[in-house]
């Protein structure tokens, strides 16, 4: 049976970044090649003394500093939760904000029409390995090791906050996460199931036990600039892996009808038109050397947006600054889009914020959405030695542009790949 689609539309975004907290600040930022990335000694994210950093070859990260948890949820829970809670909390409000979209705490007829839906790759597993540290070394034990580190709790910390009474979802698909967390809300409120969707994700990862793995797995950058804002370098010949980072990015996806309902009426930033996603099958972290299901992932995209490769203006790259990654979704991109690809203005958002992990996606949709919204890209920044193999038109700087349809391309650990195709309105 054949589902009609209505359309969905991003009234509102929201972010916390390492380059900026709040949706302003972050596309300002983005716009202006402002990095996030800082050495892990000018403040652990995490809590953490400098010294549990000590013994790794890691030393910098794309961390939120100065982040005032308590602020936003209180100071008790701010110690029961995982810091991505806090950080999810602060983006989800920003972006209801935005939007114009005020939820009732008396109305629960109300608050039925809207749900969340979240995408986190490490969820509270920094918060995790906080609390066996306190176990093994005290003895002492805390319940919230549970509430904290089990994935579904996460998304329902946000709905009790929020009050929102329609679907609680977790996706943790890896680094595409988010991105499949904002393809399911379109689902659901483009079939007429709900009428509003905070979509988005959040993680912090930074913690000394994830890094050390990270670094074990040599996926990770720790060659040592004078200046830790180089560090995070796709496409570039001396790049050495990705950066860590942290943060949290959402979208307020709504139908129509749940715009209308709103007297002051309301403008639409964007229009999500297409989602898909599919798996390599291959590995539990490399991407099939033959491309063809990111490829396809793409072209189901854009497919589904009913729009051709030419008839995008835009792309939005995973853009990790591995080597492996970076040159096989170069060839990827050249197979969706075809020779459109050599006329596309692109970004890796990650060369400023780094690999929030599973809200890598919906940082680069939120940073899309402004740049359709506004008209202006941003770049992609520590661009001093390419890679002759990663040959596309990246950004060097911010560049004003008339984009009706853009790409927003994610790949992920376990051979996933998903994409998202963003529309002006």
């Amino acid at each position: 049976m054949l589902i009609l689609m209505r359309p969905v539309y991003i009234t509102g975004v929201g972010a916390v970044s390492p380059n900026g907290v709040g949706a302003e600040a972050y596309y300002s930022g983005c716009l202006a090649g402002r990095s996030g990335v800082s050495a892990l000694s000018a403040g652990a994210a995490a809590g953490e003394a400098a010294a549990e950093y000590a013994h790794l070859k890691v030393w910098a990260a794309g961390q939120v500093l100065g982040f005032n948890a308590a602020a936003v949820i209180g100071d008790i829970e701010a110690r029961r939760v995982p810091r991505m809670v806090p950080f999810a909390l602060a983006a989800c409000r920003e972006a209801l904000g935005m939007a114009g979209y005020v939820i009732d705490p008396a109305d629960v007829e109300g608050q039925r029409h809207i749900g969340m839906s979240l995408g986190t790759g490490g969820g509270g597993l920094a918060f995790v390995e906080e609390q066996y540290k306190t176990f093994f070394r005290e003895g002492k034990g805390s319940l919230f090791s549970i509430t904290g580190g089990t994935h579904g709790n996460l998304a329902s910390d946000l709905s009790v906050a929020l009050k929102l009474r329609g679907p609680s979802h977790v996706l943790s698909t890896g680094c595409t996460s988010s991105t499949d967390a904002i393809g399911y809300a379109m689902m659901l409120v483009g079939t007429g199931q709900i009428d509003a969707m905070l979509a988005g994700g959040s993680d912090a990862p930074i913690a000394p036990g994830i890094l050390t793995a990270f670094e074990k797995m040599r996926v990770i950058s720790t060659r040592r600039w004078d200046d830790a804002t180089m560090a995070s370098r796709p496409y570039q010949t001396d790049r050495d892996g990705f950066v860590v980072g942290e943060g949290s990015w959402f979208v307020l996806l709504e139908s129509e009808s749940s715009m209308m309902r709103r007297a002051a009426g309301v403008k639409p930033l964007a229009r999500v038109s297409g989602y898909a996603s599919t798996c390599d099958a291959y590995h539990r972290t490399q991407i099939a050397p033959d491309v063809a299901e990111p490829v396809r992932a793409m072209q189901l995209a854009m497919q589904r947006a009913e729009v051709t490769p030419e008839d995008i203006g835009y792309v939005n790259l995973h853009g990790t600054a591995t080597e492996l990654n970076d040159r096989l979704e170069t060839v990827a991109i050249k197979r969706a889009l075809g020779e459109r690809a050599l006329q596309i203005g692109m970004s890796s958002t990650k060369s400023m914020i780094g690999h929030p992990q599973g809200a890598c996606g919906s940082a680069g949709v939120v940073a899309t959405t402004l740049g359709i919204a506004r008209g202006t890209f941003h770049p992609t920044i520590n661009q001093t030695s390419p890679d002759p193999l990663c040959d596309l038109d990246y950004l060097k700087s911010a560049r004003k542009m008339d984009v009706r349809h853009a790409l927003c391309n994610c790949i992920a650990f376990g051979s996933k790949n998903s994409a998202i195709v963003l529309s002006a309105v």
